[in-house]
């Protein structure tokens, strides 16, 4: 019996490690298993809430937390599976498994921060939607400094030096300047964009300066894409956009419309009471702003006709509307000049005759026709 004991420790002994290691993966993947199972248990209960910020710690978690239990597990047991072995692959376990504990956080906070940025530009958590320019430009500030925090770390772990590194960078970003002046020009060009905010994703915009006009699309950090109205992308640098003069007319508060209307000259006498029709009909119509100027003037004598001033503004300012309502108010106008026996004057042209010449004063020398036509 003594003997059977003593070869079953002797057995133990010889393969301890292989013991240990299989162990450690079976635990591994149990661990995995049950933080999948808790994360998909937590999801169903934060789906209640309806709390953006818990919802994105799961989203965030979700991969990064099954990779890290995986790589912490497996680069153990790599460890215990090389502990009598001679060989210098074994060595590079810890900084890798180090460098990988990096990632993985960085890749959870990104995931966060892009989950957030997504459901708060939609308004999905919230009545009231956030300006998708500012969540945007500050998701890309989060990331980046996420980016860089990250590639710092990771750098200290596997043994560079951070001061040279940075010493290093402060002599090549002097150089960088210089050869990517056009690239630092786009970014601090679309840094004013988010901070001056003169348009913002979704809005028409247009420039008198240059050929540019269409909706935005995407405020990048080197180029602004905008569609125009043909459909055609068109990408702008932003540097332009210190540059040149930007319209924004999406963000009008009303559409103006300015129109001149003339009148035939024999209707002189109904024209003040056209003019005092159309003020009224102005003032009583339900899509014209009343809190903005209206004009309605006789402002001179046409080559053809009597004009008068139609000066006025729509409550929308939707395009397609505006044009329906300017269409309306045009045939009422129509309609009000014919109520007062009037005609929309059109180019026209009179001669007057103050008296026909006789034989002895026409030029050509041929008599003037008789009462009998006889010459």
């Amino acid at each position: 019996m003594e003997g059977m004991t003593s070869d079953l420790l002797t057995m133990v002994r010889n393969y301890q490690d292989l013991i240990e290691v299989f162990v450690l993966v079976f635990l591994t993947l149990l661990a995995s298993w049950v933080a999948s199972h808790v994360l998909n248990r937590l999801e169903r209960r934060f789906a209640a809430t309806h709390n953006i910020y818990d919802d994105a710690l799961i989203f965030a978690a979700r991969r990064p937390l099954t990779w890290l239990i995986l790589l912490l597990g497996l680069s153990h047991a790599a460890e215990i599976a090389g502990r009598d072995a001679d060989v210098e692959i074994f060595e590079l376990i810890p900084p890798l498994r180090a460098l990988g504990v990096i990632i993985l956080v960085a890749m959870f906070a990104w995931r966060a921060v892009r989950f957030v940025e997504e459901r708060v530009v939609t308004g999905e958590y919230s009545d009231k939607q956030v300006d998708a320019t500012t969540a945007t430009a500050i998701g890309k500030l989060l990331r980046l400094s996420i980016l860089i925090t990250a590639v710092i770390t990771a750098a200290q772990t596997l043994g560079f030096s951070i001061a040279g590194l940075l010493a290093m960078g402060g002599v090549g970003g002097i150089a960088i300047g210089f050869a990517a002046r056009d690239l630092l020009a786009n970014f601090f060009g679309a840094l004013m964009i988010y901070m001056d905010r003169p348009f913002a994703v979704g809005e028409w915009v247009r420039s008198p300066d240059r050929d540019i006009e269409g909706t935005v699309e995407e405020i990048g950090w080197r180029l602004t894409r905008i569609r125009t109205f043909d459909r055609r992308p068109l990408y702008v640098p932003n540097a332009i956009f210190t540059q040149i003069s930007v319209e924004n007319p999406g963000r009008m508060q009303n559409r103006r419309i300015f129109e001149s209307i003339g009148v035939r000259y024999t209707d002189i006498n109904a024209l003040p009471g056209i003019l005092e029709d159309v003020r009224s009909m102005l003032r009583e119509h339900e899509e014209i702003a009343q809190d903005r100027i209206q004009m309605v003037n006789f402002n001179g004598f046409g080559a053809s006709s009597l004009d008068f001033m139609l000066y006025a503004f729509t409550k929308t300012t939707v395009w397609a509307e505006f044009h329906r309502i300017k269409e309306d108010v045009l045939f009422r106008i129509a309609a009000i000049i014919a109520q007062h026996g009037g005609e929309v004057a059109f180019p026209t042209r009179t001669l007057h005759l103050e008296s026909v010449p006789d034989a002895a004063e026409s030029p050509s020398g041929i008599a003037a026709p008789n009462e009998e036509g006889q010459a």
